[in-house]
């Protein structure tokens, strides 16, 4: 996939000041089988162009008809679009339904969607601060949140883009979630691969370079620094979990201290009930409080009688997914 399909703001913002013209346009509501969710977005040019995706391609043209229209009256549209039976199969669906979209073209003058509002946006964006894009859509007012609103955290937590209870529109741009893996052990080798498939972007650390190799990871990302230094320069926030895999407390401890030290979402610890027994003994000699312990999964990953590395994987993956999306 084009790296540029999940850079739609960006490149809305990108054709709006080259004065080619744009348009935003944002799935509002849909039913549960379809291919693109609440919060999809696709860019359209003045020209035409188009980036990104609503649906799976029943909608798209009449999308940018739409848009085009937009452009030249500068009035944003609330668009509903029925998808027959027959049509929904063509594009993935079991079934049909209704998808509606909200198509917003680009300007200073009100209506239309502020272009210094959408340069907020993508500063935040660049910046890794989860951020919303909240819009009443009977008078087109807008404003930026941010998780620390209470009607939103479940939201930001669950990347649940839609409608809220006041009909208002609210469109998530969380930060991609990263998976940072302590170790270039087997489970590794399964785990990456693993989670990239789940949506995260994984780095692996091991300064040993036998081990985190090119060939034994091919096409992964591999730090070879101390994990300490490691983690302090890929930068922890509340979009990271953090796997340690190494057993070896010189490399172990250092990752998990400055986990807890952070606000990652999850920290998983590979090791039997006794090897953690001894961790948690070292840890609070280095001063970390109970509260910040009870953090950590371990031993790491769902008990569900994973044996071999890659069943092991699995539990860690499942386990990290029940943490992101779970109830609090």
């Amino acid at each position: 996939m084009d790296a540029r399909f999940d850079q739609i703001p960006e490149i809305a913002l990108e054709w709006h000041e080259a004065e080619r013209g744009a348009v935003l346009a944002t799935v509002v509501q849909t039913w549960g089988s379809a291919p693109r969710q609440a919060g999809s977005q696709l860019a359209i040019s003045g020209a035409g162009e188009i980036m990104g995706s609503v649906s799976g391609g029943c909608v798209e043209g009449a999308v940018v008809v739409e848009a085009l229209d937009a452009l030249g009256d500068g009035i944003p549209r609330l668009l509903s679009f029925g998808v027959a039976d027959e049509t929904a199969f063509e594009v993935g669906l079991a079934c049909g339904g209704t998808i509606e979209v909200l198509v917003e073209p680009i300007g200073d003058d009100s209506p239309r969607l502020s272009a210094s509002l959408l340069r907020e946006l993508v500063a935040k964006r660049a910046a890794r601060a989860p951020v919303a894009c909240v819009t009443d859509m009977t008078d087109w007012s807008r404003h930026l949140s941010t998780p620390d609103d209470p009607d939103l955290g479940d939201r930001f937590r669950l990347d649940q883009s839609g409608r809220d209870e006041a009909g208002q529109l609210v469109t998530l741009h969380n930060p991609p979630l990263q998976l940072v893996v302590v170790g270039a052990v087997h489970i590794a080798q399964a785990l990456l691969p693993m989670a990239r498939l789940a949506g995260y972007a994984p780095v692996l650390v091991d300064p040993r370079d036998a081990f985190a190799s090119e060939q034994r990871f091919p096409g992964e990302r591999l730090l070879h620094d101390w994990p300490d230094e490691a983690l302090a320069a890929i930068g922890l926030d509340a979009r990271t979990a953090v796997v340690t895999l190494t057993h070896d407390a010189k490399l172990d401890d250092p990752a998990i201290i400055a986990a807890l030290h952070s606000d990652v979402f999850y920290l998983g610890c590979l090791g039997s009930t006794r090897t953690h027994a001894k961790r948690l003994e070292r840890l609070r000699a280095d001063g970390l409080s109970e509260a910040q312990l009870a953090r950590i999964h371990a031993p790491v990953g769902l008990n569900i009688g994973a044996r071999s590395p890659a069943e092991i994987a699995v539990a860690t993956l499942a386990q990290i997914t029940q943490a992101l999306r779970g109830p609090r």
